[in-house]
């Protein structure tokens, strides 16, 4: 298919899928039991790229990991900026497929509502999964190449909104004191203010990645090596 052709079909299903977005908790904290990390790395071998998705499930509460689980493929959608999803859903549903569990929420290590359609990768692949779904980005993604955010104090727990054009699109929030900042935006079923005491809640001393995102970025890393090797 010719890339602009691909542009226009996929421009067509995000704006269609915004419509459906629902920002509000769509479920009961209470019966939280299982959250899944979700995370891909990418290898060229060629001309022609390839990525590994992994899945790493914990309990909630105990923050044990309960499931790891990962698929490999050829990347078939070229990169366009706006369109990552298009390129790692593939990967992400396969491995949804092989997990033995029932997450209740996916955390994405990448973007949701903080897109320029608020169609980034976790609100994209809510609408397959089904389930409550949140980006936490490392990275700040400048939406509209000129918006920046603005750096939360530094203490554990403080945020700063990210609004643009007086909509509030996501967070910068700092899971420690003396730490960069992550950058939450919902995916969908789920509000920001969950969001982010979710990643609070699920981010320890180790890291200031919550726990299901940094163990699915090393898992990443280590199947990656295994593919190449």
């Amino acid at each position: 298919m010719d890339t602009i052709v691909m542009q226009e079909e996929f421009l067509k299903q995000q704006n269609e899928l915004r419509d459906r977005i629902e920002p509000v908790d769509k479920f009961d904290m209470d019966s939280v039991k299982l959250v899944a990390g979700v995370d891909l790395a990418y290898w060229n071998k060629g001309d022609e790229e390839y990525a590994v998705c992994c899945i790493v499930v914990i309990d909630f509460h105990t923050h044990k990991v309960v499931e790891k689980q990962h698929y490999s493929g050829k990347i078939e959608v070229p990169y366009m900026p706006g369109f990552l999803a298009f390129r790692e859903l593939p990967l992400i549903l396969e491995t949804v497929g092989l997990l033995e569990t029932a997450p209740d929420i996916f955390i994405f290590d990448g973007n949701g509502y903080l897109h320029p359609r608020h169609m980034g990768i976790a609100t994209h692949a809510s609408f397959y999964l089904n389930k409550p779904t949140v980006g936490i980005a490392k990275t700040y993604f400048r939406v509209d190449k000129k918006t920046d955010y603005t750096e939360p104090e530094n203490e554990s727990g403080s945020y700063t909104d990210i609004v643009i054009d007086g909509e509030v699109y996501g967070r910068a929030l700092r899971t420690h004191k003396d730490v960069k900042p992550v950058f939450i935006s919902i995916g969908n079923f789920i509000s920001l203010d969950t969001a982010c005491a979710l990643a609070l809640q699920l981010t320890d001393k180790e890291s200031h990645i919550p726990i299901p995102t940094r163990l699915a970025d090393l898992e990443t890393h280590i199947a990656r090596d295994a593919e190449r090797s």
